[in-house]
């Protein structure tokens, strides 16, 4: 479900100017990028394991704890 930022990020992806929607589209990848981090320190905060999480991004749980791990 998008928030208001979501819904006003998508329709600044719709502009008809291309430069407008390249902004918009670095926007939206940053918004989810924190909300991925969100996501996955919540995950963890829960006790679910690397392996889980990576199966859930599709990616390798080495990538996965080389991106959200710590030390």
């Amino acid at each position: 479900m998008l928030d208001d930022t979501g819904r006003t990020l998508v329709g600044d992806a719709g502009s008809g100017d291309p430069i407008e929607t390249l902004r918009a589209i670095k926007r939206m990848r940053g918004e989810l990028d924190r909300a991925e981090a969100l996501a996955v320190r919540r995950a963890r905060n829960a006790n679910a394991p690397w392996q889980l999480i990576a199966l859930a991004l599709e990616v390798s749980r080495q990538a996965v704890h080389k991106k959200y791990g710590r030390g």
